[in-house]
């Protein structure tokens, strides 16, 4: 049982444009998130994920890097990112930075060099192919609409962009490209943070010669991404990543990893090869998305929701290590998606954030989770600001012809602004993140729900994630226990055991609104057991069944 410190950690996701503005220009930025540290320090968070706040023009919210050194002028100064850094040191909290490097901005000094001939010495740090019979080199989309490709009059040659067209892809075959990034990354290290979120760091390395994808359907662009995700020497460079950099720090990693499964996340993260910690993997987050992908809605069933989860916690037990998430910068709000955000907003919160943090791996709360924010309903498109959001609703709309009120729908349920609208601290005009106008409106609810409210009233979904964390220091089956899942069957109960030496923790999950029995095993019958959390202030006894309360969550410690 290999122990570390990410191993015991909570980790804690801000979003910086949206967690607190100190200036009143309606951006949060970095003085903002400084004045909120004692908040996250009293919800129990062990490390703080921070989203880019390095410069950019800002296409794709940040994720568009145009200087990998310099701090973005919406969010302050590298000055107040030391004292940010210094802070949250000063109060016994880790910091991780993201780490852009499957592509730069459009307007990053390498791109422009690399423009400007054939024959610039920048020119290979970018992807750059000639067309193919008038068209583009291949037939691959861009993750935002489109091609993946964009032709540059001035050399007659085109770049390959996986994301927006301001988001060049770097060429990873490059060495000097490849020492370039490891440099900046010992340059933030130097500094002091405690290691970094990867972004689609598996995308990174492509199949040589960049074929076409396979195209049944006669469209003019499909994926590209088995091209791409995971590619032939993703390993290689990984490997070489943690030799030229890692090796020489105690930091932690994550690599976001979209097409990754178990049997891949198991060479990523085992620790003998030396890649990295944990992988964000998608499996999950893609179970409500119909043949369409993303935005074709489908109900959740809780069995593949159940089979999924239970698939990687057996996967990475002996090998390698899960991060735990149900919501980021990227996906809806957690309580909206797989809770009941109506009738049982604070109970199924509480009972999805157990769910969680009593699963085998490092939780990730994203900003307003705790409080139980909620998705967002807009009146109007004009209201959006996410590129992938626009650019999907101009595709649907006005080059498919769909119904708009049908796309709006799928935007509601799926749409990245979700998390993006202001994080809710008092019930005051816009919610009390900003005394200007907020750069995307605050969610309308924000009088009924924000951290004020919550901190104040000891019920609240606040408390109940301070309990949860506050469970994970002191129990260690809650990081090193074995996983066993109960009922796989049921859609409407999730259950599950985690075990330790002569310990057990028996988890039982309510996922509807109506009451539901579960029968106790023999097994587990008449034995010494204790309540460690539950969000109803009494439960049913502990006896042959139990009748959960609709999304009820109890997790019993029992004793041999």
């Amino acid at each position: 049982m290999n122990k570390h410190w990410w191993k015991e950690s909570v980790i804690y996701q801000i979003y910086p444009r949206s967690f607190m503005d100190s200036n009143g220009d309606g951006i949060g930025d970095i003085p903002g998130i400084i004045t909120k540290l004692d908040y996250l320090k009293e919800l129990g968070v062990d490390v703080i994920w921070l989203s880019p706040v390095y410069k950019s023009p800002n296409d794709d919210n940040g994720y568009d890097i145009s200087d990998y050194r310099e701090i973005m002028d919406d969010f302050g100064t590298m000055k107040d990112w030391d004292l940010l850094l210094k802070e949250m040191h000063d109060r016994g909290m880790k910091l991780i930075m993201d780490l852009v490097v499957n592509h730069s901005s459009d307007e990053h000094e390498w791109f422009v060099e690399s423009k400007k001939s054939k024959d610039n010495p920048y020119r290979d740090y970018y992807i750059w192919r000639p067309g193919k019979d008038g068209e583009e080199p291949n037939n691959w989309q861009s993750t935002f609409s489109g091609s993946a490709w964009q032709y540059d009059e001035n050399t007659e040659e085109y770049f390959l962009h996986i994301f927006s067209k301001k988001q060049p892809d770097l060429n990873w075959e490059n060495p000097k490209l490849r020492q370039e990034v490891y440099d900046m990354m010992k340059f933030w290290l130097d500094k002091g943070i405690d290691g970094f979120r990867m972004d689609v760091i598996n995308f990174i390395s492509k199949v040589d010669g960049l074929p076409d994808a396979p195209n049944p359907d006669g469209k003019k662009y499909v994926s590209g991404s088995r091209y791409f995700m995971n590619g032939p020497k993703i390993h290689d460079y990984l490997q070489e990543m943690h030799r030229e950099v890692l090796a020489q720090y105690d930091v932690m990693t994550v690599g976001e990893m979209p097409g990754a499964n178990v049997e891949e996340a198991k060479l990523y993260t085992d620790e003998s090869r030396n890649e990295v910690n944990m992988v964000f993997q998608f499996e999950h987050v893609d179970l409500d998305s119909g043949p369409g992908g993303k935005w074709d809605l489908k109900p959740l069933k809780l069995t593949d929701l159940k089979n999924n989860f239970t698939k990687w916690q057996k996967g990475l037990e002996d090998i390698g290590w899960n991060s735990l998430y149900l919501n980021n910068h990227d996906q809806p709000r957690m309580v909206s998606r797989f809770g009941n955000d109506k009738e049982y907003r604070v109970e199924s919160a509480k009972m999805l954030g157990t769910f969680l943090h009593m699963l085998k791996g490092t939780p990730y709360i994203y900003q307003g989770e705790e409080i139980g924010m909620t998705n967002v309903r807009f009146d109007s498109i004009e209201d959006y600001k996410d590129i992938e959001t626009l650019n999907m609703y101009h595709e649907k709309v006005n080059q498919n012809g769909d119904e708009p009120a049908k796309v709006m729908e799928s935007i509601y349920v799926k749409g990245r602004d979700n998390a993006r609208t202001p994080f809710q601290w008092n019930d005051g005009e816009h919610g009390g993140f900003t005394t200007g106008t907020p750069w995307i409106q605050v969610n309308p609810n924000f009088k009924d729900i924000n951290a004020n409210q919550a901190v104040e009233d000891e019920s609240s979904i606040y408390h109940y994630y301070r309990k949860l964390i506050q469970l994970r220091k002191e129990h260690p089956i809650i990081v090193h226990g074995s996983y066993d899942i109960l009922v796989p069957e049921d859609e409407n109960i999730y259950v599950y055991t985690r075990t330790l030496d002569s310990q057990k923790l028996l988890v039982l999950l309510n996922f509807t609104k109506e009451e539901q029995r579960f029968d106790v095993p023999d097994e587990l019958q008449g034995k010494k057991h204790e309540i460690l959390i539950s969000n109803y202030d009494s439960s049913a006894e502990y006896g042959s069944a139990i009748t959960l309360k609709p999304y009820e969550a109890i997790v019993y410690k029992i004793q041999d």
